[in-house]
């Protein structure tokens, strides 16, 4: 068993707990608190003067696919041979043995959301998985998490002005996204029908099976949209086909929050940091999670790394918390709330009695102290820093 104590303890589900105590065994939190009873010959980690958290959680990342190195052949995130590609699996791009997994755990960052970038309509699916391993498949948490869908300025400038090719235009993004939703809605009547008839064959295109979870509701679409009018087309979209929606970077959420707010779809916001590098950001402002807040909205940050890398995650929510995002608030944008949209709430995000024992301990606030650093980080109970 570890015991980790002495530092001021960020529940996340709870009060904060100075001088608090988290007790670990196989792996996984037994409890939190104070004075817990603990066995002899447990092995104690001093935190004094430290802050404990739970490890951080990015909901939107490229991190495995597109290398900290940037270079072709680390750059397998965008299958740009065709706009329609939902059969892609993040799982099979990701390298982690990438230096930015490490990078990302002395950042205090311990699970990310990862899969195919913005070039197609349809990209592929996300997965969730902690940044500690050298096995993929030892890492995963839930696969698939998401289904990649992207609307605006990326999937238009691959294709639209590239020969030609379908899409040119934002009506042609929705289109292609509403064909795909409609076909696979008609592939799931048919293997419906195939299973209660033996004489019938089960049919079987891998494009369409991919999307079986998005229309049967197992898993979000997960939305590229920096504009209001593309995040709006999203929900028009996803209301007609009566699917589960996020709406991934959300640049002008603060534009329409009150209507997001009424919505209700998860909001995951950024990358915030940088330059306003094309036409779609220019109301990019570290002020979007705090009016969204305002307005009703539990908020994710994210980094869409490498755009930020992932080890930037802390500054990115303590700089929306200096434009107005509450500081508890800008905590559970990065541990809680990402957590849930991933639906991995049940293992991350939080220090609670049975969830995975990830943890980060940091020398001071990092939302406050841009020297801050982590000390020492645990996944799974086991430190890896």
């Amino acid at each position: 068993m570890l015991l980790i104590q002495g530092g001021l303890v960020k529940p996340i589900a709870g009060e904060d707990i100075p001088n608090g105590q988290v007790l670990i065994d196989n792996g996984k939190i037994v409890a939190v608190g104070t004075n817990l009873q603990v066995p002899d010959g447990t092995e104690v980690y001093d935190a004094s003067g430290c802050i404990v958290t739970p490890g951080l959680v990015d909901a939107h990342t490229h991190i495995g696919l597109d290398e900290e190195a940037i270079r072709w052949e680390g750059a397998d995130y965008n299958e740009m041979s065709d706009p329609v590609t939902p059969d892609m699996r993040g799982i099979d791009g990701i390298n982690p043995q990438d230096e930015a997994f490490r990078l990302a755990l002395e950042g205090g960052v311990t699970t990310a959301v990862t899969g195919p970038g913005s070039a197609n309509v349809l990209g592929g699916t996300f997965v969730a998985i902690k940044l500690y391993g050298n096995v993929v498949d030892e890492m995963v948490i839930k696969n698939p998490a998401a289904m990649k869908a992207a609307f605006g300025e990326n999937p238009k400038g691959c294709y639209g002005q590239n020969g030609r090719k379908a899409p040119v235009t934002r009506m042609g993004v929705a289109a292609l996204l509403r064909e795909t939703l409609e076909k696979t809605r008609r592939y799931a009547e048919e293997i419906e029908e195939s299973e209660k008839d033996d004489t019938k064959k089960r049919p079987y295109d891998p494009k369409l099976e991919a999307m079986l979870p998005v229309i049967r509701k197992e898993i979000p679409l997960k939305c590229h949209a920096h504009r209001a009018d593309d995040m709006l087309t999203a929900i028009r979209i996803a209301e007609e086909f009566d699917i589960r929606l996020t709406l991934d970077h959300c640049t002008d959420g603060h534009l329409i929050a009150d209507t997001l707010a009424k919505k209700g779809y998860p909001v995951l916001v950024g990358p915030s940091l940088g330059n306003k590098s094309k036409f779609e950001l220019k109301n990019k402002t570290f002020s979007t999670p705090g009016i969204l807040y305002k307005a009703g909205l539990p908020v994710c940050i994210i980094t869409d790394a490498p755009v930020i890398p992932l080890y930037y995650l802390p500054l990115c929510a303590g700089l929306a918390v200096r434009e107005g995002l509450p500081e508890d608030e800008a905590w559970r944008a990065i541990t809680i709330n990402p957590a849930r949209v991933a639906g991995i709430e049940d293992r991350v995000g939080s220090l609670e009695a049975g969830k995975d024992a990830d943890i980060a301990v940091f020398s001071s606030n990092p939302l406050h102290d841009i020297q801050a650093v982590a000390k020492q980080v645990f996944v799974n109970g086991k430190p890896v820093l």
